[in-house]
């Protein structure tokens, strides 16, 4: 697969998009490190999260997850997020 940016995304990371779904546990880095938490839904139009509006569409997805330590919500893009193993009990 070429792996050419587009739009800032690599066309490589659409694919492990694609197998994200609900209750999945998804890992992003943020200015501070890594972070994770739950991915809770694909979103396919305009959304408000904390005074943020964050402009998906279906030709823009975005998912929205709620960090682990913090409880807190953020919408990501598909590129941004990388799937890791839930945590044993």
């Amino acid at each position: 697969m070429d792996c050419r940016s587009i739009g800032g995304v690599y066309k490589g990371e659409f694919h492990m998009a694609k197998e994200l779904k609900p209750g999945d546990r998804v890992q992003w880095n943020t200015p501070q490190g890594k972070t994770t938490g739950t991915l809770k839904k694909k979103l396919t139009s305009a959304k408000k999260i904390k005074g943020h509006v964050a402009k998906a569409s279906r030709q823009n997805l975005e998912y929205l997850v709620q960090r682990e330590k913090s409880g807190k919500h953020a919408a990501h893009r598909p590129g941004e997020l990388r799937k890791i193993q839930k945590r044993s009990r």
